[in-house]
């Protein structure tokens, strides 16, 4: 009986290990292909606003963090960093800036949803017709598929 309790475990235990990596390890997997710098640098060009992206930020840890810079134009959002692989990662503008999960799901009613964020080395995300970059102040990477706040930058 204790050899089938054993078995059990540690072959639970392996499975438990195999999902973990496995949702880690699969954004990175079948992430796009980041833009080359030439192409982040041009877009970021014209940037009406710029924040930074930094890792220590109370929400943030070793799993969850971003860095970098990020230019906010009328028409576009371009990040130049790293941000740490994660599956659903979406891009948010905020009308406040926000450091936790617990901050941004008190104004997450009242963000707006930009797209999704497809590469971890920088990315361009266009603006959405309609929405107005000047009502909102912060850019929120968030993971929607498990609540978490990944990063923040207050462009204004």
């Amino acid at each position: 009986m204790k050899k089938i309790l054993l078995l059990a475990a540690t072959h639970l235990a392996t499975l438990g290990v195999g999902f973990g990596l496995g949702v880690y390890l699969l954004p990175i997997l079948v992430a796009e292909r980041a833009p080359d710098a030439t192409q982040l640098a041009a877009a970021a060009q014209s940037a009406t606003y710029s924040a930074t992206f930094r890792k220590d930020l109370p929400g943030s840890d070793w799993l969850h963090w971003g860095t970098g810079t990020i230019s906010v134009t009328p028409q576009r959002i371009v990040h130049q960093g790293e941000l740490a692989p994660g599956p659903d990662y979406k891009i948010y503008l905020a009308p406040s800036y926000v450091e936790t999960d617990a901050d941004f799901r008190k104004i997450k009613a009242q963000s707006v949803q930009l797209g999704s964020i497809k590469s971890y080395n920088g990315f361009i995300t266009e603006v959405p017709a309609g929405v107005n970059i000047e009502d909102y102040d912060t850019v929120v990477i968030w993971c929607e598929a498990f609540g978490k706040f990944i990063t923040a930058g207050k462009y204004r």
